[in-house]
């Protein structure tokens, strides 16, 4: 209850006590007596405690990296008398913003709002919120926690693209059903589980065998499918940004994507931008170059986002398991691959034009 000056301010009294005893002064005995007065009123201001419904919500949960995102923070007052004096404290990441709230009559409701950070992708939680009462002078206060901690996800930013053509005319206006022949969904080949993956997709006996969950990978052979390559060494926004953009312009389209690093599989989906767009938000920077992910894929079109020149290279040893290969450089200055049509960029507006030039 007590405030680190409501705790100084009781020091204060006992020793201006103990000295106006032992020295026969009146005066700071005086002080002593007006100081526990003090405290005696600021503890009887926080002593009750406040019927208040509280709410606060996120808005909108996933939000693309420097768009705007709110915490709106909803109090009614549902006690006999006026409150003042509320102060709202909400944990964002690792800081913590403070509200201070206007004073609520009696079943009065006041609603703020207080800006997110959205500069830097991942999982940001926010929460606790705790609802603080405090004194006038700041002696003594009363913390109530409210509500469970929400997650706001920051998505990498995208910018529209045209899929890329797979060379095969009759793909390029994607599926004409939601439903593919019979017989075209074909095993592909085994990998390790990834969080999201069907659980009845899962090869037991080669999990049994090599101690890891591994689970079969299925294509749709009537569809052409886009692999995108993100190079996580040295890993940059611009480079997730030019991922998502690639990736979700494909899913959005009707065509199976697929998304993996130099350190393994990141997001297997037929046409969920969504998906996408959450696993890349997650995405670290990784130890492995694209080398091996490309050994992984064949068919259809690759797109290798990397700043390396010697991973641009790497990709051009596989175009004849490829119908195209599209390397996004981000990078500076000239890159050129056999084999490969190379779109370097310095920012995501870049982007657009220079995939239209491809």
């Amino acid at each position: 209850m007590l405030t680190p000056l409501g705790w100084g301010t009781l020091a204060g009294c006992v020793i201006l006590y103990a000295a106006g005893l032992a020295l026969g002064y009146p005066e700071p005995v005086v002080l002593a007596t007006g100081g526990v007065l003090a405290l005696a009123a600021a503890l009887v201001w926080t002593a009750p405690r406040p019927r208040l419904e509280v709410h606060r919500e996120v808005t909108p949960l996933k939000v693309p990296r420097g768009d705007a995102a709110v915490a709106v923070l909803h109090v009614r007052n549902l006690g006999r008398r006026g409150l003042s004096g509320l102060r709202a404290q909400d944990r964002i990441g690792t800081a913590e913003h403070t509200v201070d709230l206007p004073r609520l009559p009696r079943n009065a409701a006041r609603t703020v709002s207080y800006p997110l950070p959205t500069g830097v992708r991942g999982e940001i939680p926010v929460g606790p919120l705790l609802l603080v009462r405090a004194d006038p002078f700041g002696l003594t206060r009363r913390i109530r926690r409210y509500g469970e901690t929400a997650t706001l996800l920051v998505r990498p930013r995208t910018v529209a693209l045209p899929v890329p053509p797979s060379g095969k005319a009759h793909h390029l206006e994607g599926p004409t059903s939601d439903n593919a022949p019979s017989g075209t969904v074909t095993f592909h080949t085994l990998r390790e589980y990834v969080v999201g993956d069907d659980l009845r997709h899962v090869h037991w006996k080669s999990s049994a065998r090599t101690g890891t969950l591994m689970v079969r990978q299925l294509i749709d052979a009537s569809l052409p499918t886009t692999t995108v390559v993100l190079d996580t060494r040295d890993l940059t926004e611009l480079a997730v940004d030019a991922a998502a953009s690639a990736a979700v312009a494909a899913a959005r389209s009707g065509f199976p994507v697929r998304v993996l690093t130099g350190d393994g599989p990141l997001a297997d989906t037929k046409t969920d931008p969504e998906l996408l767009l959450d696993r890349l938000a997650l995405v670290g920077s990784g130890t492995s170059g694209v080398g091996e992910a490309v050994r992984l894929a064949r068919g259809g079109s690759l797109v290798v986002i990397t700043g390396d020149p010697a991973e641009a290279a790497r990709a051009a040893g596989a175009r004849r398991r490829f119908d195209r290969i599209i390397c996004v450089y981000v990078g500076t200055g000239p890159l050129s691959a056999p084999g490969v049509t190379v779109v370097p960029i310095a920012d995501l507006a870049a982007l657009p034009p220079a995939w239209g030039r491809r």
